[in-house]
């Protein structure tokens, strides 16, 4: 490795699109920063690079074996499934994520979308905007049934930082918690919750939050077989990864009433694309892919890369998501 490694950043404009520096970074190596890379550019702009930086590139064995330079990738998200990290291993590449950046905020931006459902802000301000308040006969109306958190079942896929997270937030409105969760944890924290097996979990909640990696084994889970043990008044919460839902499936049970809505900050092809069966599937509200890019969560986002990154070049990686696979 050069003393002053050649870092290019593929995908840099959601991390910085103007208010957060990548100055920690560039002070550790020559940076190129490419705001987006399309697929037919991705291995002119990363050939000679010795540390890539990336989040929605998809870096695959055929891409990695074809930049006989590259050394490290860290990603600048949580997130790790658009590298192939096994094929990262047999190259010898140590590939790192970002670990725990923006759990307040995508668990602020999960209950923002419920309490949207539950009470329908956007709907009401639009109303009274209109007019209809000053037409009111009357001090107060409302234009769709309005859901009390307290005392509802908050089921939560899913027990890492960010489910607990959003545990502890369901339990301060009142929300009983239970979780599902592959390894159950030996100290599930000082939240009362119980775990429960996946269909269980699926039956018994109010308001399901998906707060799971995306991965092989779990692309499309939440489907029609699934959709249909939850209750008719139940919602659905995703601000995992829109993978984990089977769009059509979902947009059937919203239509026939087979669950009673869902808020989304993830689709699982991004951008949306038009004939996505969600845009048109009733109760169905959206945010885009924003819960982790709050100001404060970009900024120590940006900090932890520059760490990943200097503890490369120290000799000592952090963060690894690949030692499995290094040879």
């Amino acid at each position: 490795m050069t003393k002053q490694p050649e870092i290019v950043i593929l995908d840099g404009y959601t991390i910085n699109p103007g208010d957060n520096p990548w100055s920690p970074v560039a002070a550790l190596g020559s940076c190129k920063i490419y705001d987006r890379t399309p697929p037919e550019l991705k291995l002119e702009r990363a050939r000679g690079a010795e540390i890539i930086l990336t989040s929605k590139c998809k870096l695959d064995a055929a891409t990695l074996e074809a930049l006989p330079n590259l050394a490290y990738i860290s990603m600048l998200a949580t997130g790790y499934n658009n590298v192939d990290v096994a094929a990262a291993g047999k190259l010898g590449i140590p590939v790192s994520n970002v670990p725990a950046y923006s759990t307040e905020s995508v668990a602020q931006t999960a209950f923002a979308l419920l309490l949207e459902l539950a009470t329908a802000v956007g709907i009401h301000d639009a109303s009274v905007k209109a007019g209809e308040w000053i037409r009111c006969p009357d001090h107060a109306y409302w234009k769709t049934s309005i859901l009390e958190l307290d005392g509802l079942t908050l089921g939560i896929v899913g027990y890492g930082t960010i489910g607990r997270a959003v545990a502890r937030v369901g339990a301060a409105f009142g929300m009983k918690v239970i979780a599902y969760s592959p390894r159950i944890p030996q100290d599930p924290g000082p939240i009362p919750v119980r775990f429960v097996p996946l269909e269980e979990l699926f039956a018994s909640s109010d308001v399901i939050s998906l707060n799971c990696p995306q991965t092989a084994d779990n692309e499309g889970f939440v489907n029609s077989a699934l959709l249909a043990v939850m209750k008719r008044s139940s919602l659905l919460i995703n601000v995992a990864r829109g993978g984990l839902v089977n769009e059509t499936d979902l947009a059937d049970a919203l239509r026939k009433g087979t669950i009673a809505g869902a808020g989304l900050d993830v689709v699982a092809h991004e951008p949306m694309r038009a004939d996505n069966p969600l845009l048109t599937a009733p109760n169905c509200i959206f945010t885009p892919h924003i819960a982790w890019a709050s100001l404060a969560a970009r900024r120590r986002l940006m900090n932890i890369v520059a760490a990943n990154v200097s503890a490369f070049l120290s000799g000592s990686p952090i963060n690894l998501v690949n030692a499995q696979f290094l040879k």
